[in-house]
């Protein structure tokens, strides 16, 4: 089974920042174990995410660039963020964890993402929300 990216919007409430505005979820055995592999850089750029529920730590093995991966536990607080994760590696596993985003590199950095941020995940809505207006603040 193929990752299914569709509009999303992961948001770092803290930071106001946006992280994520097309994600996928691997939230059975086989996307969790297919992760990320087979795309290219290309296809997971910024404003791309990978959602892993449940998930305690991740691999790059067998990927072909770097990426970002935040840790959240069950109320979605950021504890703990491995950046720049090199292809062929093994992020560190975080029992607490209770899902992982992956991004793309440096997407951590460039919103200051940071431990005890609390992130926002909504499926099937963009920047512009459900009914096309932009939300208010």
């Amino acid at each position: 089974m193929s990752l299914i990216f569709q509009p999303a919007r992961v948001f770092n409430q803290t930071r106001q920042q946006r992280l994520a505005t097309d994600l996928a979820m691997a939230n059975t055995h086989w996307t969790r174990l297919r992760g990320l592999l087979g795309l290219r850089a290309n296809d997971f750029r910024n404003g791309s995410g990978l959602w892993i529920v449940p998930c305690h730590g991740v691999h790059t093995l067998g990927m072909g660039f770097p990426i970002d991966v935040v840790y959240l536990d069950r109320v979605m607080t950021v504890i703990h963020i491995q950046h720049n994760v090199q292809p062929w590696r093994f992020a560190p596993v975080r029992a607490q964890a209770a899902s992982v985003l992956e991004l793309p590199c440096r997407t951590a950095v460039e919103t200051k993402t940071a431990v005890g941020d609390k992130i926002e995940i909504t499926i099937g809505e963009t920047e512009t929300g459900k009914d096309g207006h932009v939300p208010r603040s």
